[in-house]
């Protein structure tokens, strides 16, 4: 009796442990393990469909697990650092342990595998868009005339400008993009605000976190952008408005300039055909804003 009760706790426990799978999402970076002799997967649709096997047998016996991106050049140096034999599965398990805690995951939700690798690439771009844009809002160091940290400071006002638009937005779903140019790159951030109820707005976390330090990188380099709020209510056509980025500043954009760039094709410069049940309008005032250190002086 004793011995089946220890089996049964035992089963228990297992449900309760969340485990962290590191998947190879493309190709490229499982040709790039094959190099492993104790990688013994030779065809990458195969192991996706392994992958996605072992995730069902999981939630099925009532586990929690989330995926990690492998990127075998971190594997490597990773290896290096520590002094860990890469090609021991125990190392494999150490580095993907290290992805839970410090990396981009998605949690396995019964959503087949197609649907959650481009989410599980677009957090991870989430994620070094984020680190990308407060390093170099680190690098910018203190206003020679006030010496308040500049960057710190244009990410209070990339904040306090978020809060605004979403505040001055009509009701309803809205989704923001956000794009810097560079150099060395053009940065761009994606928002989306949905309203759950009267005066609720629902973001998430990472999401808000990336958008306002591309924001306040932009302000705060002067860097030349644009950001442009789409809502959706039911019942009434689209609503689409924006402001320019110029010299530290957001400029509203007029309706005529908001349809000119929705209805022309970013790359070939081409005329796209205009939405039906789109409104595209001058934003609203925004109110005064604070200054970023090294704005005006």
């Amino acid at each position: 009796m004793a011995h089946t009760d220890h089996q049964t706790m035992r089963r228990v426990l297992r449900r309760e442990i969340a485990g962290t799978i590191g998947l190879l999402t493309d190709e490229h970076d499982f040709r790039a393990m094959r190099r492993y002799r104790s990688f013994t997967f030779d065809d990458h649709t195969t192991y996706l469909q392994q992958v996605e096997a072992v995730l069902k047998a999981r939630a099925a016996q009532g586990s929690h697990t989330t995926l990690a991106l492998f990127d075998p050049e971190d594997y490597a140096a990773y290896c290096a650092d520590t002094g860990l034999d890469p090609e021991a599965a125990t190392s494999r398990t150490r580095f993907t342990a290290e992805l839970a805690a410090t990396g981009p995951t998605v949690a396995y939700d019964g959503r087949p595998l197609a649907t959650l690798v481009p989410a599980l690439v677009d957090e991870a771009v989430r994620q070094a868009t984020w680190e990308y844009a407060t390093t170099l809002l680190s690098r910018l160091g203190p206003c020679p005339t006030c010496g308040e940290d500049i960057g710190r400071a244009a990410f209070t006002r990339a904040s306090d400008l978020l809060v605004r638009i979403l505040d001055t937005a009509r009701p309803g779903d809205r989704h923001l993009v956000i794009s810097v140019s560079g150099p060395p790159d053009t940065l761009v951030s994606v928002l989306h605000a949905d309203q759950d109820g009267p005066g609720a707005t629902r973001l998430d976390e990472a999401e808000a976190l990336e958008f306002t330090s591309v924001l306040a990188l932009g302000l705060a380099t002067r860097s030349p952008g644009g950001l442009v709020i789409r809502t959706s209510h039911p019942g009434t056509p689209d609503r689409v408005h924006g402001w320019r980025l110029r010299t530290g500043d957001l400029e509203p954009l007029t309706a005529a300039e908001v349809f000119d760039a929705y209805c022309t094709d970013a790359e070939s410069g081409d005329l796209i055909s205009p939405e039906s049940g789109v409104d595209y309008c001058e934003p609203p005032d925004l109110g005064e804003a604070t200054t970023t250190p090294g704005h005006r002086h």
